[in-house]
């Protein structure tokens, strides 16, 4: 009788696997009591490694005991270790047509295909690398954010953040749009900054991951200096023009007018402080045309103690500028008011200095290479320490700081100060 088309055995080319006996497979290999011998044999697989040699199991229950004997067919043997061959089962397996291509087969058969770790390797740093692509887009079109990019690749912390590439990516892209907006060119608060660059008013919460690299960023663009804490965050935010209350944010001025509580002030020459909140609201319309900046409090302190009604408006950073300070400082640039600037001679003072450039122009008081060494061979300073920092207003007082190694402190100066505000 000829067979029918649908009779014939079929035939395996050279090249295609045996069919494995699936069922059969489960109840010899697929039990719970040969899990180990299966995690073993995975393992092996994913390190590309032969299915050779014994493997062993350290206090074996008696069913995890039957189940390897039946899989060999050998007699029960004794022991505190139960240790299995794997070609002896690679054998067994193939011997019985339960899996005709032996025990990688039956490993497939049973878990499916296992990816080498070396290719897996491979994908996730292939994945990594592809994660950065948003901060790399950044830096083209902000090179000031170079260096700080290069240590955020290398320093792990975006992986500690993120965990995997997939999250890591979406992270920086959401922090390569906030800092592509930073600073940001007037005074807005921080919630209402995330709402309309995020889509959430809280994505920019403190403690979470985008807030954490966002400072770091924020940081690099505009030199504040490292720290913590509540208000340390507060500033750092202020610095890029970020605000998180617009109370907190303040700035110490002395003889500004412009408004009726500050020209009351200048009539007694008393110091005031002016917070953020009056000044995105009420800007002093001054009409000096020159307004002094200093560093320090005691500076305006004593100003106003010496001079008192007849000093020139002055206005003190209290280190570094605020929201405040910068908003005010910005407006009296607009309206045409010449900013002079002085502060310590220190690497720390000329980074201040250096981030208030940045942000608003001014001119020197005091504050070049010639006036530091003056005041250097005039006063007993004290040892230079810090990271070094350039001075862009004038590179020979950076490279004087470095030759001398000594800081001068504002209120070491005071009486010239005072005498050019006389």
């Amino acid at each position: 009788m000829e067979m029918s088309a649908d009779d014939r055995p079929a035939h395996r080319t050279a090249d295609a696997p045996a069919p494995a006996d699936i069922a059969r497979l489960r109840r010899l290999l697929g039990t719970s009591d040969l899990a180990w011998l299966m995690e073993r044999v995975h393992r092996r697989l994913e390190r590309e490694q032969p299915l050779t040699g014994p493997v062993s199991l350290a206090s074996p229950t008696d069913a995890q005991r039957a189940a390897a004997e039946r899989l060999l067919g050998r007699a029960p043997r004794q022991g505190r270790s139960l240790t299995v061959r794997l070609e002896t089962v690679d054998a067994v397996l193939r011997r019985s047509g339960i899996s005709p291509d032996g025990l990688a087969a039956a490993h497939t058969a049973l878990a499916g295909p296992v990816t080498p770790l070396s290719r897996t390797r491979d994908d996730e740093t292939r994945a990594w690398h592809l994660a950065y692509a948003p901060l790399a887009a950044l830096v083209r079109s902000r090179p000031e954010l170079t260096a700080w990019a290069d240590r955020l690749r290398t320093d792990g912390i975006v992986r500690r953040l993120a965990r995997a590439p997939a999250p890591a990516r979406a992270l920086l892209t959401d922090l390569a749009t906030v800092l592509s907006e930073l600073p940001s060119p007037q005074a807005v608060s921080l919630p209402a900054f995330a709402a309309r660059i995020l889509g959430s008013a809280h994505g920019l919460d403190d403690g979470t991951p985008l807030a954490t690299l966002a400072l770091s960023g924020i940081r690099a663009l505009t030199g504040f200096p490292d720290g913590h804490g509540t208000e340390w965050r507060r500033e750092a935010w202020a610095s890029a023009g970020l605000l998180r209350d617009e109370l907190s944010s303040t700035v110490l001025v002395l003889n500004l007018r412009g408004t009726p509580a500050l020209d009351w002030l200048a009539d007694t020459g008393e110091p005031g402080v002016l917070t953020l909140r009056q000044l995105t609201r009420r800007t002093p319309r001054t009409t000096a045309a020159t307004v002094h900046i200093c560093e320090n409090p005691a500076v305006l302190a004593a100003a106003a103690d010496t001079h008192g009604p007849d000093c020139p408006p002055l206005i003190c950073l209290q280190g570094q500028p605020s929201a405040a300070a910068l908003a005010l400082l910005r407006d009296l640039h607009a309206h045409g008011t010449a900013l002079r600037y002085h502060g310590d001679f220190d690497w720390g003072g000329l980074r201040i200095a250096t981030a208030l450039l940045h942000r608003v122009p001014w001119h020197p008081w005091r504050y070049t290479a010639a006036d530091y060494r003056a005041a250097a061979m005039a006063t007993t300073p004290s040892p230079l320490t810090g990271s070094p920092a350039d001075s862009p207003w004038d590179p020979a007082l950076a490279e004087a700081l470095s030759t001398l190694g000594v800081r001068v402190e504002e209120e070491t100066v005071l009486d010239t100060l005072l005498t050019d505000l006389a």
